[in-house]
Order: structure tokens, then C-alpha cells, then sequence
């Protein structure tokens, strides 16, 4: 076993604070890295204070995680010391299910999450990114590509992947109409993606006070949702909506804006149901879906296509002695446009 340096939270009304726990003994299969970054991630909000009520205490979180591999396995073969790599939101899952499919592997039983998991045959649960370093299963280690910035590639570990996922799911391109619902550490990632991909992309943000910058990352359009003008203007305007806002919205005004038989596509959760009206849906044959981060498989493909076309993160740098006036910046949208901890400053 390896002592690992980190942050951890022990209570959902406690700061994080050092902490020092044991890596488990690398085996054959298994790649030890050297964490260099970490992206902030809401999720790691949610968990550290126990707001979705299924922390175990203490907690390491981070999953969105960068850095160079320090030693591989006997039986490794994909990865040598000094890689550069990266470990998303999991870090096993289910191999030997019925139900094994590798490319919805993170919608399958036995999926271990890269930190607050207690995976079968372990005693303690899994501890994340917020530390020095990690031990994983080559299966679950992602080469990030020699032009991204380790820093900046971060965030694409978590929300490149929840964008990236959907986009291609509903197979956008060249002649889409795709709107980004919310334009913060997960909208800016769709901008940039769709925009890649080809689709014509409109953002559609609380107000436009970051209409430059949704500009300047690939959005051809940019309209305010305190307007109502702007629902009047876009009725039936979309082939995709995408809404990664957490906020608790009216989503029938939004689906007013779809094509018939388009697709509005959750990855922001409310915490409190929301009601559709069954017309909104049914009158044009359109659909309301949610979508998840990605398999491994994808995520990989998604990494290479950031590489082929050298798409990031907007970043801010933090240390990791700052992270309870990071957290507090998410919550209030203060970033441009995801908050990424420099590991160096865990001394």
C-alpha cells in the first residue's frame, strides 16, 4: 500500500481539510499516477456535503483528473511511465454482467465511481482526485493528447464527456440547429463541441452577459431567457436542445422551441420534480431524454477529438487550500468557466 496525501471532507457541514490515507497495493493490471490536476466539478459539492443524503464520511472527491503515470503493472500494456493521462468519473464496473456492453458501460449494474464507492470486496470506500496520487486499472486510465494542456484538459474528464455524449448520440453535425441550455462549466463545453462538430449553435443563458464569450467559442446565436421574446422568436427553431442548467425551470417552454419530433436532453439535475405537460410532447411528436457522461470507449474518442481540434476548458487555477471559496464561487456561477486545483500546491 501506498500513503496518498488529500482533502477530505468528514462531515457535510465541515471545510475540507488535509487528509492522509492508504492507496491500495498496485497489482499487475494497474497504473500508479501521479496527480498533477484535479477540476471541481459540482458533484463534488453535492457529495462533500451530503446533499444527494449518499456520503460516506470522509470523502475524497474528484473525478476529473489529470497527471503522469508514475509505474504500471507487469500486465499492462497500453501505458509506460510518463504518460500523460487522465481517470474520469469511474474506475471499474461490471465485467462479467449479462448485461456487459462497452459502450453504455456507465448505464450498467456494478459501476464503481471514481470517488465515494464502496466496490465489491472492499472494506473502505474509493477516494478521489483531490489527493497526490492514484492507483487504477488500465481498463479505466484515458491518454490525453500531446497539444492539451493537462490543466485545462481536466474539466473534459467530467463535463467534456456529459457534453460530448449526447452530441453524438443524436447524431449532431453539419445542418443541426443545436441550443445550449445555460452557459457555464457544462454549457461552454456544448458550445464548443457542436460548434466542431459542424451544427449551426445557439446558447440560450439567463441573460447575455457572456454572450462575447459563447461568441467567440463557436455559438453563431445568443439569447436571453428573461426575454420573453426570445421564446416567441425560436418556436420550433431546434433539431437538439441541451439544458445543463440544475435550476428548476419551466421545461415546457423549452420544448415549444424544438422541432417536431427534436429532442430536449437533460444532464443538469433539479433537485425537485418538474412538471411537462403531456401536450408539450405529444403535439409534436418530440422527445424529452437524459443522458449521463460517457463509457470509457467514448470518452477516449471524446479526448482524441478535443485533440484533433484542440478544444478545452476555460480554467480557473486554484489551490487546494482554497477549495471552500472555490466551491462557494460555483454555486453563485462565479467561474469562467470551471475551477481546476494545481495538485503541486498539496506540498
Amino acid at each position: 500500500m501506498t500513503q496518498a496525501k488529500a482533502y477530505a471532507a468528514r462531515g457535510a457541514d465541515q471545510a475540507l481539510a488535509p487528509f492522509t490515507f492508504e492507496r491500495r497495493t498496485p497489482g499487475d493490471e494497474d497504473v500508479v499516477i501521479d496527480i498533477k490536476y484535479c477540476g471541481i466539478c459540482h458533484s463534488d459539492i453535492h457529495t462533500a456535503r451530503n446533499e444527494w443524503s449518499n456520503t460516506v464520511y470522509p470523502v475524497v472527491p474528484g473525478h476529473e483528473i489529470t497527471g503522469i503515470v508514475r509505474s504500471v503493472g507487469a500486465k499492462v500494456s497500453r501505458f509506460k511511465e510518463g504518460d500523460r493521462v487522465g481517470v474520469g468519473c469511474f474506475v471499474d464496473s461490471c465485467v462479467g454482467c449479462a448485461t456487459r456492453d462497452l459502450d453504455r458501460e456507465h448505464y450498467m449494474p456494478g459501476l464503481v465511481q471514481t470517488y465515494n464507492t464502496v466496490a465489491p470486496g472492499a472494506d473502505l470506500p474509493t477516494y478521489g482526485g483531490y489527493s497526490d496520487h492514484i492507483v487504477v486499472k488500465e481498463g479505466y486510465v484515458l491518454s490525453i493528447p500531446d497539444n492539451l494542456a493537462l490543466d485545462a484538459a481536466a474539466p473534459l474528464l467530467c463535463a467534456g464527456i456529459t457534453l460530448y455524449s449526447p452530441l453524438k448520440h443524436w447524431k449532431v453535425g453539419p445542418g443541426t440547429k443545436v441550443a445550449i441550455l445555460g452557459m457555464g462549466g457544462l454549457g461552454h463545453m456544448g458550445v464548443k463541441l457542436a460548434a466542431a462538430m459542424g451544427a449551426e449553435v445557439t446558447v440560450l443563458s439567463q441573460t447575455l452577459s457572456k454572450k462575447a464569450d459563447g461568441l467567440k467559442m463557436g455559438a453563431s446565436h445568443y439569447y436571453a431567457t428573461n426575454d420573453p421574446a426570445t421564446f416567441e422568436a425560436l418556436q420550433g427553431a431546434f433539431d437538439l436542445i441541451i439544458c445543463t442548467v440544475s435550476a428548476e425551470i419551466d421545461w415546457n417552454l423549452y420544448l415549444a422551441l424544438l422541432k417536431p419530433e427534436a429532442t430536449f436532453v437533460l444532464v443538469g439535475a433539479p433537485e425537485k420534480p418538474v412538471p411537462v405537460s403531456a401536450f408539450a410532447i405529444i403535439m409534436g411528436r418530440r422527445g424529452l431524454a437524459g443522458s449521463m457522461i460517457g463509457s470509457i470507449k467514448e470518452t477516449q474518442e471524446m479526448l482524441d477529438f478535443c485533440g484533433t481540434h484542440g478544444i478545452v476548458s476555460e480554467i480557473e487555477l486554484t489551490s487546494i487550500q482554497k477549495l471552500e471559496s472555490a466551491y462557494e464561487r460555483v454555486i453563485k456561477s462565479d467561474v469562467r468557466y470551471r475551477f481546476v486545483i494545481d495538485m503541486a500546491s498539496l506540498g
